[in-house]
């Protein structure tokens, strides 16, 4: 395996010794602690083997081996609208969206098993039977377990907006990552956007505007004086300095997607004052 030109040799990890564990492309997430305790862990011995998707791996626990393709109406046993949700955290957008639209089915793509594991108690608690769950990294999930036009939505709330600079390439939404989107949406398919922090925000407009296979579904909505980005600027309510005379002359934010129930997550970064933005888009 070679590895890119641009891209330093590995210096620590299993890729070391075996080149086989080095990725192209440094992944959106860093690993955390996968044990379950209490009711995550009643949860999963009960219900895992019914709800949560196992596939077959290539070399970590979050990786999809090429050829493992779902049988969506055999998965959910029967065949309906499918919404894909990627990130899907604790579970309480899917499960509060699960239980609302009984008539589609819902797919949490989470990296996190502890995570998945909360679903399972939501999914549990509310006696969901439209909620699948698989522990993947994203990008192979869309590349190889989906099949081609498969979902009615996918739905991206609160990726991780990785900071710095130099850990922008980090980001999940990034130009490389928009066909793998584009594959699995059915044409007309809509693709749903938050963060609460207005660089991500910013770059997530830019690139989904400059594709030609998406668009923008509210373009010029909440602009200038309307528009959350005006307040962050001029109030430097991200800790930047503040700067009076910026105006977003562009706009094209979504209104709050009334089906997405308001999350711990959402409602933590609503109270340190930090605002929320919005992106819809369809796929053309």
């Amino acid at each position: 395996m070679s590895i890119p030109t641009d891209r330093k040799m590995p210096s620590s990890g299993r890729a070391v010794e075996d080149l086989s564990f080095y990725r192209a492309e440094p992944v959106s997430f860093v690993r955390r602690g996968s044990r379950l305790h209490g009711r995550r862990a009643d949860a999963w011995e009960r219900i895992a083997d019914k709800y949560v998707i196992e596939p077959e791996r290539e070399r970590t626990d979050t990786s999809v081996a090429e050829g493992f393709v779902l049988d969506l109406e055999t998965v959910y046993g029967r065949k309906a609208p499918l919404i894909v949700e990627i990130g899907s955290g604790l579970g309480e957008a899917m499960a509060h969206a699960a239980g609302e639209n009984p008539d589609k089915d819902f797919l949490a793509v989470e990296v996190y098993r502890p995570g998945v594991a909360a679903l399972m108690v939501r999914v549990e608690n509310r006696e969901l039977t439209n909620v699948r769950a698989v522990q993947a990294n994203a990008p192979e999930a869309l590349d190889i377990m989906l099949p081609e036009g498969s979902a009615q939505e996918v739905w991206i709330f609160f990726s991780d907006p990785w900071h710095k600079i130099r850990h922008h390439k980090r980001r999940l939404i990034k130009e490389s990552f928009l066909p793998k989107i584009e594959r699995v949406l059915v044409p007309g398919g809509i693709l749903r956007l938050a963060t609460d922090w207005s660089n991500y925000a910013e770059q997530m407009r830019e690139i989904f505007d400059a594709s030609e296979s998406f668009e923008n579904l509210h373009p010029g909505n909440l602009v200038g004086e309307d528009s959350n980005l005006t307040k962050v600027r001029r109030l430097g309510l991200e800790g930047e300095e503040q700067d009076a005379a910026f105006t977003d002359e562009l706009g094209g934010w979504a209104p709050r997607f009334e089906g997405r129930t308001l999350t711990s997550f959402e409602g933590k970064a609503l109270k340190a004052g930090r605002l929320v933005f919005d992106l819809a888009y369809r796929k053309n």
